[in-house]
């Protein structure tokens, strides 16, 4: 069986401490999906000029973030890296190498929740906001053949993310250009429909409303192409968080 490629909605650090459906999907995930022999983490936190791929054989577990609670700077982290997988997508992708850069909260957290034991080597692959969506799924496409193999592609960025529309406090619902938005890239992506993900800021409701800018979506556009040719999506969960930041996360085969 092929191993499907995933995405799926970080969120903020905080998530990992939460009581929110969305972290609770995450703790399922690993139970989801076929067991990886590696993940290819895909995360909206490494953004680059080109493509870079990290090579650390121990990644580091990186707090990207400041003012969180002191817990969250205390988690790590701790599951080997890949070096010579990453070589290889190097070679598949064209990227540069970086061999110091560890793992940010977009890898680790969904990883920590996902697959807790860190017995997985993980490493990442950078995205280039700079860059369009259709360049993003064409070097996602690059990947695919590493499903053969088991390794896992996992993009993680966020299917809505406009930090100015979050709502604090709880029970905030969603506003309605949030609503439109995540049901176009539900139905979108169900439907393997590429040229319009491609062309989201054209044919999407709200775009400009839900993504402000692109590298929290980008993630999305690379785990579609991973899947190969062809791929539409099971939806894996749904919901929103702090009003109008959307969680939802997708397998894609």
């Amino acid at each position: 069986m092929l191993m499907p490629t995933v995405f799926v909605s970080h969120g903020a650090p905080t998530l990992i401490l939460e009581d929110v459906p969305a972290r609770a999907f995450l703790a399922e995930l690993g139970r989801q999906l076929p067991r990886p022999s590696a993940i290819v983490a895909v995360s909206a936190h490494w953004d680059t000029d080109v493509p870079a791929v990290s090579l650390a054989r121990k990644p580091e577990t990186i707090h990207d973030f400041y003012g969180f609670p002191e817990e969250l700077y205390r988690l790590r982290y701790n599951a080997p890296g890949a070096p010579a997988l990453a070589e290889k997508v190097a070679k598949l992708t064209g990227a540069a190498h970086d061999h110091h850069r560890g793992l940010d909260h977009g890898a680790w957290v969904p990883a920590m929740l996902g697959w807790p034991e860190a017995d997985i080597p993980i490493f990442q692959l950078s995205v280039q906001p700079d860059e369009s969506p259709a360049h993003h799924i064409a070097l996602g496409r690059k990947l695919a053949p590493l499903r053969e193999e088991g390794v896992l592609v996992m993009g993680s960025g966020s299917a809505i993310h406009n930090l100015r529309a979050l709502v604090r406090g709880s029970g905030s619902e969603p506003e309605p250009w949030a609503r439109a938005f995540d049901d176009w890239l539900a139905d979108t992506v169900e439907k393997g429909d590429e040229a319009a993900l491609a062309d989201y800021r054209a044919q999407a409701p709200y775009a400009r409303e839900a993504h402000p800018t692109d590298e929290h979506f980008l993630p999305l556009h690379v785990a579609f192409g991973a899947a190969g040719e062809g791929a539409r999506a099971r939806t894996l969960h749904r919901s929103f968080t702090l009003g109008n930041l959307s969680m939802a996360s997708y397998a894609f085969a």
